[in-house]
C-alpha cells in the first residue's frame, strides 16, 4: 500500500536542532531542486495497486537513497547510516526535520531497486531532462518551423557510443568454476541424504579437493596441467550429478534455489566438457559465474582488458544529457541499434538529427543507406575506394571527432563516480537497475553543473557591470 506524504517543506523550514539551519547552497539541497518529485511520485504510486498491507516508503526516500548510494559508492548497510548522520541527506530524502534514527532497514534497498525498474528510471530520466530544458538551463536548438505535411529539416547532434558495465564476479577460470560446482553438488548430497537410509554415497570430496589445490596453488601452470585438472574435476562432477539425480528419484526434494543451481551446474558441465573435447575456449552462452549465470563475456578489445564480464549498453548524448538506449548481458553488435536510436530521437524532437557522431563500427551499409536516405551526416569516411572528384572536408571531420569525445567523457564520468565501472548487485533485474541509476545520477550531476555555471556567469557579469559603472563615475 502507498500513501502520498505531505508536501515537502522548503529548506528554510527544515527542522534542525539548536536553532541551526541548512545551507541553501548545499549541493544536496540543489540536487533536490532539480528533480521533479511530484511527477515521479505519481508514476511510482501506480506500482501499488492493493490498498492493504504495510505502507511503503515514499518515492523520495526510495529514489533518494539509491541516488546517494550511486554517487557515494557505498554499500546497502551504509546508506541508512549516512542518512541518519547527515541533515542535508535527510532533507534530500524528504524528511521534514532532522531525526537521529535510522530512516529504514538496509534490506529495503533491494526492494527499492526491484520497484524502480530500468523502464521507470528511464521515464524519470526524461522528466529530469524536461524540467532542466523548461527551466532554461539548457541551450536547446529551436525546432524548425515547417508545414504539417512536409518533413521538417534535420537539426541537432546525436552522439552514440557503447560500453560494458563489469559485474563484480571472480575471474572465471575453468578449474575454479568446476571446483565450485563440485562443492555445491556435495552440499546437495548432504542435504538429500537421510542417515536412516544407510551409508552416504561416496563423493571422494577430500581427494577432489587435493587434486584441485595441487594445480590452483601453482603460480605457473602448463596447458597440460590445466587440461588434466579440468578432466579430473569433470569426472568428479559427473559422478556427483549421478548421485544427486538418484537421490531425487527417492522422493527427496531440494529448494527452488538449489534446483536452479543444479540446472546451472549441468549446463556448465556440458559447456566445459564440449570445450575440453574440442580443445577450445569458446562456447555459446558461456557461463562465467554460478551465482550469476546470466553474465556473459563481452569482448571489447580494450588495452586494459580485452574481455570484460558484465552487461553491454548503448547510450546517446543530446545537448549534454545522456540516455540509456539499450542494455543486454548477451554480446551483440551495437551497429544494429543505430536506426532505432535515431528513430527515438525523431519521436522526441520531431525531426531527424543533422549529424550522428559514432564509432566506425556503426558505419555499415544499412546504417549508411538509412542516413543517406534521410539526409543525416554520419561521422567517418565513406565506404569503398575514395573518389577523385570529391574533396573531403577534413576540418569538419576533425570537429566531429572532437565533439564525439563527449560520449566518452560521459561514460568515464559514470564509471568513475556513479558506479557504472563495477556493478555490485547480484540479481539480473537489480543489475540493470543499477546501470540505469548511474545514468540518471550522471544527468542530475550535469544539471547541477549547468546551474553552477549559470550563476557563476551571472554574478561575474553583475560584478563587472557594477565595477564598470563605478569606474565611469570616477573618471
Amino acid at each position: 500500500m502507498y500513501k502520498y506524504p505531505s508536501k515537502q517543506i522548503s529548506v528554510t523550514d527544515f527542522g534542525m536542532p539548536m536553532g541551526m539551519a541548512l545551507n541553501p547552497d548545499n549541493r544536496w539541497v540543489k540536487k533536490a531542486e532539480t528533480i521533479p518529485w511530484e511527477g515521479i511520485e505519481h508514476r511510482y504510486a501506480a506500482l501499488f495497486q492493493k490498498g492493504k498491507g504495510n505502507v511503503a516508503k515514499a518515492l523520495r526516500m526510495a529514489l533518494g537513497a539509491l541516488i546517494i548510494q550511486a554517487e557515494r559508492g557505498i554499500s546497502d548497510a551504509e546508506v541508512p547510516l549516512q542518512i541518519q548522520e547527515t541533515p542535508c541527506l535527510q532533507y534530500f530524502c524528504g524528511l521534514p526535520a532532522y531525526e537521529d534514527k535510522l530512516p529504514f532497514d538496509s534490506s529495503l534497498m533491494v526492494y527499492f531497486r526491484k520497484r524502480l525498474t530500468p523502464e521507470i528510471l528511464g521515464e524519470i530520466n526524461e522528466m529530469i531532462i524536461a524540467k532542466a530544458e523548461n527551466a532554461g538551463n539548457v541551450k536547446k536548438p529551436k525546432k524548425p518551423s515547417s508545414d504539417d505535411k512536409a518533413e521538417p529539416p534535420n537539426s541537432g547532434t546525436l552522439i552514440v557510443d557503447a560500453s560494458c558495465a563489469p559485474q563484480n564476479i571472480r575471474y572465471p577460470q575453468d578449474t575454479s568454476l568446476l571446483n565450485e560446482a563440485r562443492e555445491n553438488l556435495e552440499g546437495m548430497v548432504d542435504t538429500l541424504h537421510d542417515p536412516t537410509d544407510g551409508i552416504k554415497p561416496r563423493t571422494y570430496r577430500k581427494k577432489a579437493r587435493r587434486e584441485y589445490l595441487k594445480t590452483a596453488k601453482k603460480r605457473k601452470k602448463t596447458t597440460k596441467e590445466i587440461r588434466g585438472a579440468v578432466k579430473k574435476q569433470l569426472q568428479y562432477i559427473r559422478r556427483d550429478m549421478g548421485i544427486v539425480d538418484a537421490l531425487l528419484t527417492q522422493n527427496k526434494n531440494l529448494s527452488a534455489r538449489e534446483i536452479e543451481r543444479l540446472c546451472t551446474i549441468k549446463k556448465l558441465y556440458e559447456q566445459q566438457r564440449q570445450m575440453y573435447i574440442n580443445r577450445t575456449h569458446t562456447v555459446k552462452d558461456r557461463i562465467v559465474s554460478l551465482g550469476q549465470p546470466w553474465v556473459r563475456p563481452i569482448v571489447r578489445g580494450k588495452a586494459k582488458a580485452s574481455c570484460e564480464f558484465g552487461a553491454k549498453l548503448d547510450i546517446s548524448v543530446v545537448n549534454g544529457f545522456t540516455r540509456l538506449e539499450y542494455t543486454s548481458f548477451d554480446a551483440y553488435n551495437e551497429a544494429g541499434n543505430l536506426v532505432d536510436i535515431i528513430e527515438r530521437y525523431r519521436a522526441r524532437e520531431g525531426h531527424y538529427p543533422e549529424r550522428v557522431l559514432a564509432d566506425g563500427i556503426y558505419r555499415n551499409r544499412d546504417n549508411l543507406a538509412f542516413c543517406k536516405r534521410h539526409g543525416i551526416r554520419l561521422l567517418g569516411k565513406p565506404l569503398g575506394r575514395p573518389k577523385k572528384d570529391v574533396t573531403m572536408d577534413k576540418k569538419q571531420r576533425r570537429n566531429d571527432e572532437i565533439d564525439r569525445i563527449e560520449a566518452e567523457r560521459k561514460l568515464s564520468h559514470a564509471k568513475g563516480s556513479f558506479g557504472l565501472g563495477l556493478i555490485r548487485t547480484r540479481l539480473k533485474q537489480t543489475s540493470k537497475t543499477a546501470i540505469a541509476l548511474s545514468i540518471l545520477t550522471l544527468n542530475i550531476a550535469y544539471v547541477g553543473q549547468l546551474l553552477r555555471t549559470f550563476f557563476r556567469a551571472f554574478f561575474q557579469s553583475s560584478f563587472w557591470g557594477v565595477w564598470g559603472d563605478y569606474s565611469v563615475g570616477i573618471t
